[in-house]
């Protein structure tokens, strides 16, 4: 959840933390400057100053290396020791300079500037473009003129392909694809100060997400711009929330006379598990953990109700490493498992099915093939034969289970594909476990929607407490258990566990 501040009001935190000034030294302005954003944000900003730095490096010494090959006849001893002057350092500590100046005349390490891929794009060719002209340096002060107007365009091609490469590499590692570029908010009321947050979020095109609409008990409606898009009042927000996919709630509300229905609302947004933002900075939370968000148009108080700090891009490379050495090592049990299936069953090996990820997101989760090929069409007729609580769909012994994969299931080797999804982003290794269409539409209890706060994983807190054996309502708590004690330690505690579980088979169904 997120809160909005009015331009001018910043939280007691935000006021302690050191400003940035021009009488400040250039060391303190850079630490201040670098401490705006979200951890994400700075990440990124300073994975891509360093990468560049080496870019420009290899760059530069790659084609000038290729292009004297032939005067290494005493190796590259001696043909360091003939390149390496005094000269020669400042030369390429001035193009450094250079470099590094045109990337930030252009905006590249302004996350407000490059936020969109379109205007980071644009900015990367620019900064590159400029910075490659410093290479006209090494064109006039190469007497042999073995540095020459050739080399100099290989290295600004080289140069711009790489910082292209690695700043898609980059986002594709770090940011979610539900973050900025596609973010679904909705504005909770209809007054003048959310008619002026949506056509600051509408104009605002850097910001590249889109207000889904509003909701408000209020009569006295702002504009027609408000009133077209009214979802409802706030009395059904709960369901609201529940029906649609969405990032972010932004709370408009006149603080005085609303206090009530914002702190309603924010535990509405709490108990669903959707992130907020709200126009003050005092409110109670039980569930979020508030953390100032600095931005040029919306300074906001940021309410989030799962982890979003940098251990998160720990938990995807472990994700990334996990899944590659999974399926390398398992590779032939997969197969063994693909062809016991087509040898004693007809249909396909592999079994899809639409799954609900982070935020609701829905995805396609793959295993393998467990039951009979018509199994989803005979679902209604042993909707009888159900044993769990809530909403979720167990059958100890399902008529439908094939015998391999009885066995399949009792192993827990039905899961592995989902280790593609987990590669592919859909997942994780440990998280709650994805649910079904089915089972989501027929949640009664908002709080059961906080599971969706975090990417859903393979195996969690549930499947090594239990697996199937534990009831709907407990399986719930160890999920939101989870989300609220999360910590690497806790999912590498839980894989260690995950392994003797399957083993002994406990609670599979």
């Amino acid at each position: 959840m997120t809160v909005l501040l009015p331009k001018g009001e910043l939280p007691v935190r935000a006021r302690i933390e050191p400003a940035e000034s021009i009488d400040a030294p250039p060391a303190r302005r850079l630490a201040a400057r670098f401490a705006k954003g979200r951890p994400k944000e700075r990440l990124y900003i300073a994975l891509c100053q360093g990468f560049d730095l080496g870019i420009a490096l290899v760059s530069l010494v790659a084609p000038l290396t290729l292009a004297n090959l032939h005067d290494m006849p005493r190796g590259w001893q001696g043909f360091l020791a003939m390149r390496i002057t005094v000269e020669n350092v400042l030369l390429v500590a001035a193009f450094i300079v250079l470099w590094r100046t045109s990337f930030t005349m252009c905006g590249a390490y302004d996350w407000q500037r490059v936020r969109t891929r379109s205007r980071e794009r644009q900015s990367a060719v620019v900064a590159t473009t400029l910075g490659s002209a410093g290479t006209v340096m090494f064109v006039l002060h190469s007497l042999s003129g073995t540095f020459d107007l050739w080399i100099a365009l290989y290295f600004w091609l080289t140069a711009t392909a790489l910082v292209l490469l690695v700043r898609i590499t980059l986002r594709a590692f770090i940011f979610d694809p539900s973050e900025p570029g596609s973010r679904d908010v909705l504005i909770v009321g209809s007054g003048p100060r959310a008619l002026s947050v949506y056509r600051r979020l509408s104009g605002d095109h850097q910001w590249g997400g889109r207000v889904v609409g509003f909701v408000d008990s209020n009569g006295c409606i702002a504009s027609d711009e408000v009133g077209q898009r009214l979802l409802g009042g706030l009395e059904q927000l709960e369901s609201i929330l529940m029906r649609h996919a969405l990032d972010e709630v932004v709370i408009a509300l006149p603080m005085r006379s609303c206090y009530g229905a914002i702190q309603d609302t924010i535990r509405v947004c709490e108990r669903v598990g959707v992130r907020a933002k709200y126009l003050a900075d005092v409110f109670s939370v039980s569930v979020a953990t508030p953390c100032f968000e600095e931005s040029r148009d919306l300074p906001a108080v940021a309410m989030p109700v799962a982890p979003e700090d940098g251990r998160l891009l720990l938990k995807r490379l472990v994700d990334i490493v996990g899944s590659v050495a999974g399926l390398v090592a398992l590779a032939p049990v997969m197969l063994l498992a693909f062809l016991a299936i087509r040898a004693t069953s007809r249909g396909p090996a592999l079994f899809s099915q639409e799954r609900y990820g982070l935020n609701k997101r829905r995805f396609r989760m793959y295993k393998f093939r467990t039951m009979v090929a018509d199994a989803e069409a005979r679902q209604a007729t042993v909707e009888h034969l159900n044993e769990a609580t809530g909403p979720v769909f167990k059958i100890r012994n399902d008529p439908r289970v094939t015998p391999v994969g009885r066995f399949l299931r009792r192993s827990s080797i039905d899961e592995l594909p989902q280790l593609f999804n987990v590669l592919r982003g859909d997942m994780s290794l440990v998280g709650p476990r994805p649910m079904s269409v089915r089972d989501v539409g027929r949640f009664t209890e908002p709080s059961a929607m906080r599971r969706f706060s975090m990417r859903p994983g393979i195996t969690c807190l549930w499947q090594v407490n239990g697996r199937s054996a534990l009831s709907y309502e407990e399986w719930m708590r160890l999920d939101l258990e989870y989300i609220d004690r999360w910590s690497l330690g806790l999912d590498l505690r839980i894989l260690l566990r995950t392994v003797p579980a399957v083993i002994r088979g406990v609670g599979a169904a």
